[in-house]
């Protein structure tokens, strides 16, 4: 059965909202990973649902509870931003030997699906609330912060699993595979751009602008790499755990100039669960819980086939503004930063929408940051996650590190004390994102 999306004012999308309702009223404390995978090799029990099922029992474990106080569970049934199924194309044989199905014949394949996942997981027999977190995840943790602040669910399960089947990675799909193209993809899709051409192409306004190059990112990728290779759960520390250096990056070959290989993330499958609660019954829970002071909203109309310096400029700005205004702090109250790096050229617009670690300066300033120790030892910890860019493409690395940094037990901790920081994905004009607080507001 379809279940409902989040409701468009649950979003906190404009300035003068003031604080947040819901600011300190809930935790995040289970957390629950996958392994990960390249691609699938079409194994029932190495699926994408396969993964979800894993870790959501990871999660429920580690926040050392019963499934069945399970009351909520939030999900966002987009699980790639590349090769997909038809949505009628069947299981591989011998699916139905593993899993229950589902109406949708694609679920646990390459769609997330919540009526899939009480099917397969009947342990989860009390959960009422239910309801969907289009496109990213980041969507998801919001919805599930709503739904918790206003009382919809007490302990609720946020999920997102990540498919990767064979085939090129955005190139000949979407328009782009269709004998006609229709919808906004008869603009900017049909020429077969790579995907971070966009990001691309406002990246190199934005060093003319400023007076940037972009051997200046080379201390920032090796950084993610460093970071991600610190966690055991990461794609790269599961199957490549090969360090790259700075020479590596400067020489790297283009994929879209002035973007590299490794200013792109990898695609890969894996699966992550969190559980969100109350304060009073996260007492209850093994782990401490991390407070969400917070969340963000920004959607700004498009001003053409391709964005702007100015409009990312803009967007990341307001979320900065939205961001502080909820939670009731400020720049200088940021630990450490962990916004999407997706692609890592637009990184920068995240941190300077943000102000992190701006010493007065407003725009043009990341850049020169990154060539100062921003490392997990340092003063100023950009992206300790690791990101995608660090860990494999999944959009929420980032989120899963921000509660494990101030639960004190992330594998990349940072070294200063860790009492607030940033999570938020994906783009910079179109971003949801949250902060998180060791302690409860004041």
């Amino acid at each position: 059965m379809p279940h409902p999306g989040v409701p468009r004012d649950w979003f906190r999308n404009k300035d003068g909202m003031g604080l947040w309702e819901g600011r300190g009223k809930v935790v995040a404390t289970g957390i629950g990973t996958s392994p990960t995978a390249r691609r699938w090799d079409e194994k029932p029990e190495t699926s994408m649902g396969a993964m979800t099922i894993i870790a959501i029992r990871k999660a429920i474990a580690d926040a050392g509870i019963s499934p069945d106080e399970i009351d909520g569970l939030v999900l966002t049934p987009d699980s790639t931003t590349g090769v997909s199924n038809d949505p009628n194309t069947p299981p591989p044989p011998g699916w139905e030997q593993h899993f229950k199905m589902a109406s949708f014949p694609q679920a646990g394949i390459t769609r997330g699906d919540i009526d899939w996942i009480l099917l397969n997981m009947p342990e989860l027999k009390n959960v009422k609330f239910m309801m969907n977190g289009a496109i990213c995840m980041s969507v998801s943790f919001v919805a599930a912060a709503e739904a918790v602040a206003r009382g919809l669910t007490q302990t609720c399960l946020v999920v997102r699993g990540w498919h990767n089947l064979a085939g090129r990675y955005y190139v000949g799909v979407g328009a782009r595979a269709l004998n006609t193209a229709s919808g906004l993809g008869k603009y900017g899709t049909i020429w077969g751009m790579p995907a971070c051409g966009t990001t691309a192409m406002v990246f190199e306004e934005y060093c003319r602008k400023y007076g940037k190059s972009h051997d200046q990112m080379a201390n920032f990728v090796v950084t993610q790499r460093r970071n991600g290779l610190m966690n055991p759960d990461g794609f790269y520390s599961q199957h490549r755990p090969e360090m790259i250096t700075v020479e590596d990056y400067l020489t790297a070959r283009w994929i879209a100039k002035p973007a590299n290989i490794y200013d792109n993330d990898l695609p890969i499958m894996a699966a992550l669960a969190v559980v969100f609660t109350t304060p009073e019954r996260a007492r209850n829970h093994k782990q401490k819980p991390v407070y969400i002071l917070s969340h963000g909203h920004t959607r700004p109309e498009s001003q053409g086939v391709t964005p702007t310096l100015e409009q990312w400029e803009q967007s990341t700005d307001r979320m900065g503004r939205i961001l502080y205004e909820g939670a009731g702090v400020g720049p200088d109250d940021l630990a450490f930063e962990n916004m999407y790096d997706g692609f890592t050229l637009f990184h920068q617009f995240h941190l300077e929408g943000l102000r992190f670690a701006a010493r007065g300066e407003k725009r043009g300033y990341a850049l020169d940051l990154y060539e100062t120790d921003i490392s997990i030892e340092g003063p100023n910890p950009v992206s300790p996650s690791g990101g995608n860019n660090g860990n494999g493409r999944t959009r929420w690395w980032n989120h899963r590190d921000s509660i494990l940094q101030l639960q004190g037990r992330s594998p990349s901790q940072i070294k200063k004390k860790a009492e607030i920081g940033v999570s938020g994905a994906p783009m910079p004009d179109a971003c949801d994102a949250l902060i998180w607080s060791a302690t409860p507001p004041v």
